[in-house]
């Protein structure tokens, strides 16, 4: 029996502000099945099984930013969750970047969300379910 690897181990993204990145990331990670693990004044750590997201102050000690076209989409079972996700983040500092709804331009089934961190990273959640 072959045994499936995950390709992706990590991603992070950098904040400037630990506890307004917590707040944020705690209301919405759990709805996509990702939860706290780890917790000090220079990041959080969350995981899922064999896969890590970490918001971390920059080692280099300059302030984080925001990577210009790039964004960070979590898979869900159904629209219901997109729907969560997505007021979720807006309740808990997050700003709208692409609201609920069909993409029909990817997929005829493609129904996601696009919210902006309180840094400004741009994330997505997204499912192929038709309900």
């Amino acid at each position: 029996m072959k045994t499936e690897t995950a390709v992706i181990h990590h991603v992070s993204v950098g904040t400037n502000d630990v506890g307004r990145s917590k707040r944020f990331y705690d209301a919405v990670l759990p709805i996509v099945g990702i939860m706290l693990m780890a917790d000090d004044e220079g990041g959080l750590g969350y995981g899922s099984g064999t896969f890590h997201f970490s918001v971390q102050v920059p080692i280099d000690g300059r302030p984080a930013t925001v990577g210009n076209g790039s964004h960070i989409a979590f898979a869900v079972e159904d629209r219901s969750m997109v729907d969560r996700f997505y007021a979720a983040a807006l309740d808990h500092g997050g700003r709208g970047s692409g609201a609920p709804g069909l993409r029909p331009a990817y997929d005829a089934h493609y129904y996601g969300a696009f919210v902006r961190d309180p840094d400004g990273h741009k994330i997505e959640v997204v499912t192929y379910a038709a309900k």
